[in-house]
């Protein structure tokens, strides 16, 4: 009853976020979907796909630097705008791969370069641009999450717009194999990448700043603020200079940071691999490939929303907020553990493997509205989006890595004839990689301490 009294307009901008994410993610989710295509039709070995994925990855992980700061410039609405803008584009030019690789190739030729195959070359510019418009979209997410939303329901906010990632990578499975299959793989790309242009007309006209946003009572606006007391004027916050350098004296930038490289490769690995580990491991292919991605990433959306309540159980017993976030994703920890009975299982029925691997998924996401959140609950809302991209910078370049070795260590074992054991290693490497995580954190920040905005001017 209160909050039909005072609003419910910051959900309404949830909203947006959610069917942003899900555009971003069913871009990027494409290219592992037609990978047996074009491994078959390229004759591409698991390290040329790494090499690819993992050129998404840094080219994302350099620009996601550079949003963080590109929205705090520009602001949310602008800034979030024209990155679509790119990452469409970037998504639909990979159908235009093969003369994007012929050029690229004669171009690197005269510089003094080669070694690379046409068509590796021209998928890889195609996730350069991909990865540079993609890279602002959590920025500009958990800044527009901490502008509309008070500190205890920014996890849950958080974990909705979320599992939009994840409803992404439902809708891929089902909808790129029928596209690809009809219309080939070429206008695959073109059709999914367009459809970012119809969210950005909803977007322009939905989203304003609180301040500035006529859709917004004054009760709601009230609320949303009840927590939080701005350290500089609303409107001249993106005129602010946040220094990147002293953001990296605080422990806090790093809790964060390392805590982004050590698990971002675990989901890219879920994200990018798992249609060719059902290929490879159970022969599946094509449109059988649908229905267990769809149940696994179905799960992830759950876990996203869920792990976005779990602390929010704990802050209603009177535990501090950050503590009680700190619990939460302790348990979230735990789960990705079950990832270890995904080779010895395998043999009964892959729906095993689907299963055990979808409630780590699952985790991840959970983790994720818990991590970002961390963010806008430790520093002030002019700085969120900039720490937020340090971060992201950190969880690409540490998926790049892990997406590189994981080429080359699948190729290693295919060539002894021991590919089950190649992923068993890394199935491992994921089942702890966010306890570790969660320790480190821990250690840098035993107990919540807010920057000020004094403390990280430029």
């Amino acid at each position: 009853m209160e909050n039909n009294k005072i609003g419910n307009y910051r959900w309404v901008i949830c909203g947006l976020l959610f069917f942003g994410t899900t555009i971003n993610y069913l871009d990027r989710q494409v290219l592992s979907l037609l990978h047996p295509i074009l491994e078959e039709e390229f004759g591409w070995t698991n390290s040329d796909y790494g090499m690819i994925t993992s050129i998404f990855q840094l080219s994302y992980a350099f620009f996601m630097l550079l949003a963080g700061r590109f929205v705090d410039k520009l602001g949310t609405k602008k800034g979030y705008a024209i990155a679509l803008v790119v990452w469409s584009l970037g998504a639909i030019i990979h159908a235009y791969a093969i003369p994007i690789g012929e050029a690229s190739v004669q171009f690197l030729g005269i510089l003094g370069f080669g070694g690379l195959s046409i068509s590796v070359t021209g998928f890889i510019v195609a996730r350069l641009v991909l990865g540079m418009g993609e890279s602002a979209n959590f920025p500009a997410a958990i800044k527009a999450t901490a502008e509309y939303f008070p500190k205890k329901e920014r996890a849950l906010a958080t974990g909705i717009f979320n599992s939009g990632s994840n409803v992404g990578a439902i809708l891929a499975p089902l909808t790129v194999p029928w596209l690809a299959h009809y219309y080939g793989w070429q206008s695959t790309f073109v059709i999914i990448g367009s459809l970012g242009f119809l969210w950005l007309v909803i977007w322009l006209i939905f989203y304003d700043k609180p301040e500035q946003q006529k859709r917004l009572s004054k009760e709601e606006y009230t609320y949303i603020q009840s927590d939080t007391v701005y350290d500089i004027n609303p409107v001249d916050e993106k005129k602010e200079k946040i220094s990147w350098l002293k953001l990296l004296k605080f422990k806090q930038t790093w809790s964060y940071t390392i805590a982004k490289f050590l698990t971002d490769g675990v989901w890219w690995f879920f994200l990018f691999w798992l249609p060719s580990y059902l290929k490879n491991q159970f022969n599946l292919s094509g449109s059988e490939i649908t229905l267990p991605l769809s149940v696994l990433y179905t799960m992830t959306m759950v876990g996203s929303i869920g792990g976005g309540w779990l602390p929010m159980y704990f802050m209603n017993k009177n535990t501090s907020p950050y503590d009680g976030r700190m619990r939460a994703m302790l348990i979230i920890a735990f789960i990705p553990l079950s990832v270890f009975l995904v080779q010895p299982l395998s043999d009964i029925s892959y729906w095993i493997p689907v299963l055990l691997i979808g409630l780590a998924a699952s985790a991840h996401q959970a983790w994720s509205a818990n991590v970002y959140t961390t963010v806008s609950d430790m520093f002030p809302k002019a700085a969120t989006a900039s720490v937020t991209g340090i971060g992201g910078m950190a969880g690409g370049i540490g998926g790049a890595l892990f997406s590189f070795i994981v080429g080359k260590t699948f190729d290693y074992y295919m060539a002894i004839d021991n590919l089950n054991f190649g992923y068993t290693l890394v199935f491992s490497v994921c089942a702890v990689a966010y306890l570790i995580a969660w320790a480190i954190m821990k250690l840098l920040v035993p107990k919540i301490k807010i920057i000020k905005i004094e403390e990280i001017r430029d």
